[in-house]
């Protein structure tokens, strides 16, 4: 395991989160041992993966003086909501750009984002796609004119500094495997800003290069996701003394179950919900790790990618607050 130095952080999750075995769920599948880290026990406000990333997008924040967070997603966006949060926790501001429209009534992660005290504005679906990183700037201009030193994160904190969360994980993860006994080769996360994935694949090299990560895209395709992780991880080793090597060929992404699209889904990630639901008393979302559960389940009955031999470790990445604003769905 490499001695790394990594940046500051602020502690604003409950670790460890824990590991269980999906027993029920792996036999019903005839395939690898399925277990499960409940990064959805990161706290409650604060639910989810986001907030490994923000330990390390916020304390860059604090040490450059920022007192607002500035930062964009959907409407039923989890990073979103858990940057409101970790803002308000220490006593600054958020400033939240959101794709589409203002529901009515609020409902999930929006309505938490305004009880949590976070300026809200509402841009196109186009203007998000084309023209975000413009009105990233524009906004901070404007917040700067009224006092404040904004700090600018960018969707999902996944950049450069937010890859160091899962990085970290992964040292937790292999800590886990000691006390419990039990080495997992695989890692599947759902992607759907890379952040995560890339987090993953970093620690992997550093702390376990012996495990291989997998994601399921929840969004966009395969190159798409394979240029952004990429390019992520060139972020990150810009903080590191000496750069950690990595291959392009060595990011696995398991392409073909996004769906209609982001947020969008087919009967088959709302039987997955289902099933996971009624077997193991998890409850998983409908856009991450219900379409990356469905993707991990596929592939395994497909028999390529995983083998019976495996010791697969899924990462639930939160979003639970993501299921009342589409109830109708189930």
């Amino acid at each position: 395991m490499q001695q790394i130095q990594f940046p500051k952080r602020i502690p604003l999750a409950n670790l460890p989160t824990p590991l269980v075995k999906l027993g029920r769920l792996s036999d019903s599948l005839g395939g690898p041992e399925i277990y499960l880290k409940h990064d959805d026990f990161t706290g409650s406000e604060i639910s989810g993966n986001k907030v490994r990333k923000l330990e390390f997008s916020v304390a860059e924040a604090i040490q450059q003086g920022a007192d607002l967070l500035i930062t964009c997603g959907g409407i039923q966006s989890n990073h979103c909501r858990a940057t409101a949060a970790a803002a308000t926790k220490l006593g600054i501001k958020s400033y939240l750009i959101l794709r589409g429209t203002p529901p009515e009534p609020a409902d999930g992660n929006y309505l938490l984002d305004l009880l949590l005290g976070a300026k809200v504005k509402f841009v196109t679906p186009e203007q998000y796609s084309n023209e975000i990183d413009k009105i990233f700037l524009e906004t901070k201009e404007e917040l700067e004119k009224e006092g404040y030193k904004p700090y600018i994160i960018p969707e999902g904190a996944s950049n450069g500094i937010g890859t160091f969360g899962y990085a970290k994980a992964v040292q937790e993860i292999v800590e886990q495997e000691k006390e419990l006994g039990i080495t997992f080769n695989k890692i599947l996360t759902a992607v759907g800003s890379g952040g995560t994935y890339a987090g993953l694949f970093l620690g992997s090299k550093i702390f376990a290069p012996d495990k291989e990560i997998y994601g399921v895209n929840v969004c966009d395709d395969e190159e798409y996701f394979v240029n952004k992780i990429e390019r992520v991880l060139k972020e990150a080793n810009e903080y590191l003394v000496e750069a950690i090597p990595f291959e392009r060929q060595d990011i696995h992404i398991l392409d073909g179950y996004v769906g209609p699209g982001y947020g969008l889904n087919i009967p088959e990630h709302i039987e997955t919900i289902k099933k996971v639901a009624a077997e193991e008393g998890i409850i998983l979302d409908p856009v991450y790790t219900g379409k990356a559960m469905c993707g991990l389940m596929e592939e395994i009955k497909k028999g390529k990618v995983f083998s019976p031999e495996d010791k697969i470790l899924f990462i639930h990445t939160g979003g639970q607050y993501g299921l009342f604003p589409v109830k109708e769905r189930f």
